[in-house]
């Protein structure tokens, strides 16, 4: 038709083109809404991504990562009296936690804590105390220790058990019962004190435990007990004087990190200590283990110092991952990468 009334006809092929894109849309859409369904519920439902742990736990942005540790053990943790460095297995693991929380080894701040404060998280400073971010410090955990409100620990990184120190020449221990009337020193407030209390001795608390053995070297007291861990880097110091005595309990000390309360903060830790677990390339607990408690036993026999393979009651952390994420990761079913 033509003339001026006629009216136009729209151009067949692009009006099917037309057709054709509207129709992709449709089916794109068609795609998509289940799949953005599918994502708000996994994030609305689904367990924590590591970064929204890192922000629950106050890490996002920290520079810094203040840690309470012992300072006076050998084998454990023992600050260098000319450096000042910690070195131990204590901090070997704190490292390892340290570094799984995206810390790296000159932002972490150790400081001496003493016995009593482990609860409190403060640790000191010069002739201050400052509040920690985590206590990893040979802290068993307890029932009536879990019970506090600054007190959180983690799975146990450590399995030892309870041992007695005496000279060398003093008759054989071989349980609590035979330190009755003896002079004794442990750590005050420890899960030692208890036991050997209840057998009999006359105890003396310390906050120090190498103050225990400065006295039991004096021949202040006749025997030192807490942990097998802790006494066997003094026996190997002075394997001349000291004797370690296998006392026979079947009660297990198990340390755990305190992460004061904070929930988001001890999720973390337990999937630092589920992967290093589980993963068969991370070998960094194997490697403190060797490096400061397996070559101590020789000289602390009859007594154990620890179990030489890392606790296995780590429960197992969830956390949420895209695919991409998962590039590189560990393959551990169920463990997530790990952040080196």
């Amino acid at each position: 038709m033509s003339g001026p009334d006629a009216t136009e006809q729209p151009d067949p092929p692009r009006r099917d083109a037309r057709l054709r894109v509207a129709r992709l849309v449709a089916v794109g859409l068609a795609l998509l809404l289940p799949a953005v369904a599918v994502v708000a519920f996994i994030v609305m439902k689904g367990p924590p991504s590591r970064q929204a742990l890192l922000e629950d736990a106050g890490l996002t942005g920290k520079r810094e990562l203040i840690i309470g540790v012992k300072d006076d053990t050998p084998g454990i943790s023992l600050r260098d009296p000319v450096t000042g460095q910690f070195s131990g297995f204590d901090i070997d693991i704190a490292h390892m936690v340290a570094a799984d929380l995206g810390f790296q080894r000159d932002q972490v701040r150790f400081l001496p804590i003493e016995t009593e404060d482990r609860p409190k998280m403060q640790a000191r400073e010069g002739d201050h105390f400052v509040d920690v971010d985590l206590v990893i410090a040979s802290y068993s955990i307890t029932r009536a220790r879990e019970e506090l409100p600054s007190v959180s620990f983690s799975a146990p990184y450590l399995r030892t058990e309870q041992s007695v120190v005496t000279r060398v020449g003093h008759s054989p221990v071989d349980s609590l019962e035979d330190l009755r009337g003896k002079t004794v020193c442990t750590l005050a407030t420890s899960t030692s004190e208890t036991a050997v209390s209840r057998a009999g001795a006359v105890i003396t608390g310390k906050n120090r435990i190498s103050e225990c053995v400065d006295g039991l070297l004096k021949g202040a007291y006749d025997a030192v007990t807490t942990d097998a861990a802790i006494l066997a880097g003094f026996v190997v110091a002075h394997r001349k004087q000291l004797k370690a005595h296998d006392i026979g309990l079947d009660a297990e000390e198990r340390w755990g990190v305190n992460t004061g309360g904070n929930e988001a903060l001890r999720t973390l830790v337990n999937l630092s200590l589920y992967n290093s677990l589980h993963d068969p390339r991370d070998q960094r607990w194997e490697e403190a283990f060797d490096r400061y408690l397996r070559g101590e036993q020789a000289a602390n026999l009859p007594q154990q110092v620890a179990i030489d393979h890392q606790p296995e009651d780590i429960p197992h952390v969830r956390i949420r991952q895209w695919p991409w994420e998962r590039v590189g990761a560990a393959t551990v079913v169920g463990a997530a990468p790990l952040d080196r």
